[in-house]
């Protein structure tokens, strides 16, 4: 197992960067477990994630671009003013909520009950029980 550690700096000019590195990274591996922190430093606020995984199976395919349909984009762009709302109501990053590979995975299965929300594939019980009505609310306006 390998460990990576990412601080998501809150200033305006470094959170978005910072965030879309870390989500790049997590699409590459296979995820094994995290854990966040909020530093403060006097003069700097950040959250450190540190984040176990292993590279994913030689096997498999290299990284491929996920195509959206018209639905599925609506959907994935929906998703996404959701979760990025909710975490800045919470005073949190984006990626504790749910990582972009989620919310695609999440658009392209378009589960309409919690029940099918709990079988797309990466998402996590944790995640289907903090997150999984609201989400299924997101989808249902469609």
């Amino acid at each position: 197992m390998n460990i990576k550690v990412f601080n998501i700096r809150l200033d305006k000019d470094n959170c978005d960067n910072d965030q879309n590195l870390m989500n790049s990274f997590l699409d590459s591996v296979e995820v094994k477990l995290t854990s966040t922190n909020f530093v403060t430093t006097g003069t700097v606020d950040f959250w450190s994630a540190v984040v176990f995984y292993d590279l994913k199976k030689s096997d498999s395919k290299p990284t491929e671009v996920i195509e959206l349909n018209e639905k599925e984009n609506a959907i994935f762009t929906a998703l996404k003013l959701w979760r990025n709302d909710l975490a800045q109501k919470k005073g949190w990053s984006s990626f504790r909520i749910c990582h972009n590979s989620h919310l695609i995975s999440i658009a392209k299965e378009n589960p309409q009950s919690i029940e099918e929300l709990r079988k797309v594939k990466s998402f996590g019980e944790s995640r289907t029980i903090n997150y999984g009505e609201d989400i299924i609310a997101v989808l249902n306006s469609f």
